[in-house]
C-alpha cells in the first residue's frame, strides 16, 4: 500500500473525516504532520501545496488535495488504485 502523508490539526473535522475515509479503504498507518503545534510546517505545507487549510492529503509522492478532493477521488473510483499503487 502506498504510504499516506497529512497535514492536520489536532480540532479539524475535515481532517478527521479524511483519516475515517481512508482507514475505510484499508489504509492503516498515516503519517500525520500537526501544523498547529510546528508553524514551520504550516510555512512548508503552503509552499508546497500552494493552499492554507487542512487536510493536505499525499499518497505516495501525489499531492491529492483537501478532504473533498479525497472524497471526489474516492467517488470516482480513483482512491483504490491509487493506495494499491
Amino acid at each position: 500500500m502506498a504510504a499516506v502523508k497529512m497535514y492536520t490539526t489536532q480540532v479539524c473535522p475535515y481532517c478527521q473525516r479524511a483519516k475515517a475515509l481512508l482507514k475505510q479503504r484499508g489504509v492503516e498507518q498515516i503519517e500525520e504532520i500537526r501544523i498547529d503545534l510546528d508553524p514551520a510546517q504550516r510555512d512548508h505545507m503552503m509552499q508546497i501545496t500552494g493552499r492554507r487549510t487542512v487536510p493536505q492529503i499525499f499518497i505516495g509522492a501525489t499531492h491529492v488535495g483537501g478532504c473533498d478532493d479525497l472524497i471526489a477521488l474516492d467517488q470516482r473510483g480513483g482512491l483504490v488504485p491509487m493506495l494499491q499503487a
